[in-house]
């Protein structure tokens, strides 16, 4: 399996931390959060990732070069923002590989990637969304599955209380962008994802690992004191 990280945030809200850095490259304990979701791939066994980058990415490359632990890196470069989905489809295109794993890059969720691809060949959807369950989901959005393991709907990130989440990590197959054509520049969710829902029947991958979206200041504490001492 090969994998894309999406690295080319700019960490608007983390602005103090991230004045002059990528927001993957903000400092979690002595390393950026960046070498944390790279460890998580090389520890399960991707060979290649591609990450997906934009501002001061030549940042990331500085730092990582084109080797990281024995897995090989390469760089999407966006000369104009694509979003989300452009940046996937975008470094999409640079490997062979009709399916792959997709992370973002400023969310840690540890899911088993094996058993997530497992699941997701044995299925007959193009998306696998791995999802997590949290005791408040007003920041995130609540995502509804069907008795059957099928995505549904998702809504609104003002609906709080118990409930599953969308954690970040997706496994798609080529053929999704064959089927649904979009432009250059979209976003995955908003533009690809929610209005197509119905056809594309995304397989949701529930797990309870470990996660944490350290995209505003209080979840980034919070990272210093949960993995900041890995």
């Amino acid at each position: 399996m090969r994998a894309i990280v999406l690295a080319g945030g700019l960490g608007t809200r983390l602005a103090r931390v991230t004045r002059d850095i990528p927001k993957p490259m903000a400092q979690v304990g002595s390393r950026p959060f960046l070498e944390y979701l790279l460890d998580d791939l090389v520890d399960q066994g991707i060979e290649q990732t591609v990450l997906a980058v934009s501002y001061m990415w030549e940042v990331i490359r500085e730092h990582f070069g084109s080797v990281y632990r024995g897995m090989e890196l390469s760089y999407s470069v966006e000369e104009i923002p694509l979003g989300t989905g452009g940046a996937i489809q975008q470094a999409m295109a640079t490997l062979a590989d009709d399916e792959v794993i997709v992370l973002n890059g400023d969310t840690r969720f540890r899911v088993d990637l094996a058993e997530m691809e497992k699941r997701h060949r044995n299925g007959r959807a193009p998306l696998s969304i791995a999802l997590k369950r949290v005791t408040d989901s007003g920041r995130f959005g609540r995502v509804e599955v069907s008795a059957e393991g099928v995505v549904t709907r998702f809504l609104e990130k003002s609906t709080g209380g118990p409930a599953w989440i969308n954690g970040g990590v997706y496994i798609l197959n080529n053929s999704l962008f064959r089927d649904f054509p979009m432009p250059e520049r979209f976003s995955f969710e908003l533009d690809l994802i929610e209005p197509n829902i119905d056809r594309i029947q995304p397989q949701a991958f529930q797990s309870d690992a470990y996660f944490i979206d350290m995209g505003i200041p209080e979840d980034y504490q919070r990272a210093q004191h949960e993995i900041g001492i890995e």
